[in-house]
């Protein structure tokens, strides 16, 4: 199993949850499941993610090394907060890995690939329906708590960041730096990603 800690309004956490899924389904590994625990934004910070900062990134990573990705992206339907919508991943994976996995990227597809906000109850409630999920409660929320919690004594970095066994990487798909200018920029980074898989799969 492969660990990742990361926001479902993370563009940068899109990204590599996406390539990671990919890449592991090239190589035929489908059996090995990604568990994306919470590392929710807002409580690091203390504040929601800004929709216009995220749209900046956005257009980077598409501009740069994503453009199959973000086709509806839409900013006047970002997301107030992105709680609810852990606390609907978290009770995914309490009917199992493998639909705690679908619901994790139907709901990063939904915000990215679809322009829909995901604080929206009636967005959450398709997604719910469509996986077989009504019983998203109060024990969800907390569970979303204790793994931020968790992610902290783990030295987790942040969004997005992967552990399998005594192996982590810190968004291992990509490489973000800044110019003079504070500007941002992205390339890919296949080969530290391609060195965490191998030691995830056996490779």
């Amino acid at each position: 199993m492969i660990e990742m800690y990361a926001d479902i309004w993370c563009p940068f956490a899109h990204v590599g949850l996406r390539t990671l899924v990919q890449r592991r389904d090239q190589i035929g590994r489908d059996d090995v499941v990604v568990r994306v625990r919470a590392w929710p934004l807002e409580l690091v910070n203390g504040a929601p993610l800004d929709p216009r900062a995220t749209a900046e990134h956005v257009e980077v990573l598409r501009a740069q090394v994503a453009p199959n990705l973000f086709a509806r992206f839409d900013p006047d339907h970002f997301p107030r907060t992105s709680l609810p919508a852990l606390d609907l991943a978290a009770a995914a994976y309490r009917h199992g890995d493998s639909v705690g996995e679908a619901v994790s990227l139907a709901l990063r597809d939904a915000l990215f690939e679809e322009g829909r906000d995901i604080s929206s109850p009636d967005v959450l409630e398709g997604v719910a329906h469509a996986h077989g999920i009504d019983d998203c409660g109060p024990a969800d929320d907390e569970a979303v708590r204790a793994e931020w919690r968790d992610g902290q004594s783990r030295g987790v970095k942040g969004s997005p960041h992967f552990f399998c066994g005594k192996e982590e990487a810190f968004c291992p798909s990509l490489v973000i730096t800044r110019d003079e200018r504070d500007e941002i920029h992205i390339r890919r980074n296949t080969a530290l990603l391609e060195t965490f898989l191998a030691s995830c799969v056996g490779t």
